[in-house]
């Protein structure tokens, strides 16, 4: 399972492309919204978030201790649910209009799910042998 780590760094790359990418269009109003730039709307900038967590999340991939693998699944299950929220707040119809969605945002989700599934396998050997 060691390329299992290697896999969800990848995808942690891959979310932070996603984040400067467009997410979705708004036809109505002209309007590109990505996970740094939501300018003339009231989501802010969800990206940041995303771009944190995938910070936490590789460096306790990298660390070969039980509490970062711990910890590293809090943070993946963290940042798939803030990709959740995204997906389903930034494309919701609303007012009658529905934006476009672009694929970034569902390479958002991908990458996220494969984030989860790296930390649900860690790379570590526990020492079973040991005196009690």
């Amino acid at each position: 399972m060691r390329w299992l780590k290697w896999t969800g760094i990848a995808a942690a790359l891959l979310l932070i492309f996603c984040c400067f990418q467009e997410w979705v269009f708004i036809r109505s109003k002209s309007l590109s919204i990505s996970g740094i730039d939501a300018a003339g709307t009231d989501f802010g900038k969800p990206g940041y978030l995303h771009f944190i967590l995938t910070a936490f999340f590789i460096v306790f991939t990298l660390i070969p201790k039980v509490w970062a693998k711990r910890a590293n699944l809090l943070v993946s299950a963290l940042n798939l649910a803030w990709a959740l929220r995204n997906y389903f707040f930034i494309s919701a119809c609303m007012g009658g209009e529905c934006p476009e969605k672009q694929p970034p945002i569902f390479l958002l989700l991908v990458a996220t799910i494969v984030m989860l599934i790296s930390a649900l396998f860690p790379d570590i050997y526990l020492n079973t042998n040991e005196k009690k």
